[in-house]
């Protein structure tokens, strides 16, 4: 049975996360589609078993929480009973540390209450820290907030209100309206009122639109398959995480959050199974 050779593996991440497509990598690197995604699903079992146990008692003194849409198979409006459960509308929801810009979590799934309450769950099992978390106005992070963490924390919401004045009926299906208010909820312990925001972590939707190519809109590059998506945002997260050097902080967040000292490769990603068991 052939084998990729490392370079060529190498390779072929390193186009993944600069936002190219399965079938442009595959004109450029001359690799097989099928070979490319059997690669993509295996490295991203691996860095998600490296964020696994990487991300864990964290220290952090506020994080940000945000949800970006995306969908599997095709969009909801077109599924039918007959479709697999996992098609239509998904929902990546992501955790950052505005400090580190470190991204400690990120889950895919349903945009329901049941999601919600997973998704900080987890997040409390990470961080060993009290901090101040905030969130848009999503009606479950009340509830999901509350049953992780109960008072242990300092949690407030962002309601921006948007204007549809000045939009053409296509802009406005891909791009909100201006804003013309923002409504600041305090709802648990004693939020500090100048850090809550969800700037940096909407931010990190266009780093994730621009740097993953099946999140680009009206292209035909969306996910077939949840488990392919779930394997692009795993090897996403760990290349922003440890691989990728900040602009701002010249170092990675994984470094700047005291996690390792040093900015990690693709040849350590893809040889991390072989470490684990020798070791």
């Amino acid at each position: 049975m052939n084998t990729l050779p490392l370079e060529k593996k190498t390779l072929i991440l390193s186009h993944l996360v600069e936002g190219l497509s399965v079938r442009s990598i595959e004109r450029l690197t001359g690799v097989h589609r099928d070979t490319i995604i059997r690669l993509m699903i295996s490295a991203g079992e691996i860095a998600s078993e490296i964020l696994d146990s990487q991300m864990v008692n964290l220290e952090v003194k506020r994080l940000q929480v945000d949800e970006i849409w995306t969908y599997v198979g095709k969009k909801q409006r077109l599924v039918s009973s007959f479709d697999p459960k996992e098609f239509g509308d998904q929902y990546v929801f992501v955790a950052l540390d505005p400090d580190t810009k470190l991204i400690p979590m990120f889950r895919v799934g349903k945009r329901t209450l049941e999601m919600a309450r997973s998704f900080m769950l987890d997040l409390r099992s990470r961080i060993s820290t009290q901090f101040q978390l905030t969130t848009d106005a999503f009606s479950a992070y009340r509830d999901a907030v509350d049953y992780a963490f109960g008072t242990d924390i300092d949690y407030a919401q962002i309601h921006k209100s948007y204007s549809s004045e000045n939009i053409t009926k296509g802009e406005h299906r891909y791009s909100p309206g201006c804003i013309v208010g923002v409504n600041i909820l305090p709802i648990t312990g004693n939020p500090v009122r100048k850090h809550i925001s969800t700037s940096l972590v909407e931010r990190q939707n266009l780093t994730m639109r621009m740097e993953m190519r099946r999140f680009t809109r009206l292209t035909n590059a969306f996910s077939k398959r949840l488990a392919s998506l779930r394997a692009a945002l795993a090897i996403h997260f760990f290349y922003y995480n440890f691989v990728r050097v900040h602009r701002t902080l010249r170092v990675t967040p994984a470094m700047q959050a005291k996690l390792t000292n040093h900015i990690w490769t693709w040849e350590e990603l893809l040889t991390h199974c072989q470490q684990s068991k020798a070791a």
